[in-house]
């Protein structure tokens, strides 16, 4: 067995590495670092700061966050191929199966949970109804490319065109190549209201 004693504690540092192959796949499969943390027992800090101590290029990070839509598994394709980091996209039926599965609490701690995931990207897409895209901008600030898709409350799914958001998430990219470690510039309101 390999130990190291550092002051008054022994260490195994092969167990060390185990947790941070086990957290650096689990993050590459696509979980959040909460979730990550969650799932190891470990403080959600450690993970974001193993990140930054391996981090060889910083580009621009985008997030999607949408509902309710129509064509979210399209969406989601278009999302992955161009190279988005966070994707949250619901159609009305989810997002409702969503809420009544969940307590007041839940619900609660996922969105801050949500909140501060989203704080860390460079961009959010927001694909919703006018009033969630204001509270959004609330939160969020300049990072929000708001994309409206109707006046709330919407209750039937939107169709959203892939083809303007597979070319708003190239010119994101694009401008975060050029400014790699800055904010991105509020590229404006985002695309055209889709209806």
């Amino acid at each position: 067995m390999n130990v190291i004693r550092i002051g008054d504690k022994v260490l195994n540092p092969d167990r060390i590495h185990r947790t941070v192959d086990q957290i650096l796949d689990l993050r590459q499969a696509g979980l959040s670092q909460q979730e990550v943390a969650d799932r190891l027992g470990v403080d959600r800090t450690l993970i974001s700061r193993l990140e930054s101590l391996g981090e060889i290029r910083k580009g621009s990070q985008v997030a999607l966050v949408g509902f309710p839509v129509a064509n979210a598994g399209e969406l989601n394709r278009v999302a992955r191929e161009g190279g988005v980091d966070f994707i949250l996209l619901m159609n009305e039926k989810e997002r409702l199966r969503f809420v009544e599965e969940k307590s007041g609490a839940e619900l609660v701690n996922h969105f801050m949970s949500l909140i501060s995931q989203l704080k860390n990207y460079d961009s959010v897409i927001f694909i919703g109804s006018d009033m969630r895209i204001r509270m959004a901008e609330a939160i969020l600030g300049s990072r929000v490319i708001s994309w409206e898709i109707g006046i709330s409350p919407i209750t039937e799914d939107r169709w959203v065109n892939p083809e303007q958001l597979r070319q708003l998430i190239r010119e994101l990219k694009i401008s975060g190549r050029t400014s790699a470690g800055e904010s991105n510039p509020r590229p404006g309101a985002g695309p055209a209201k889709t209806g």
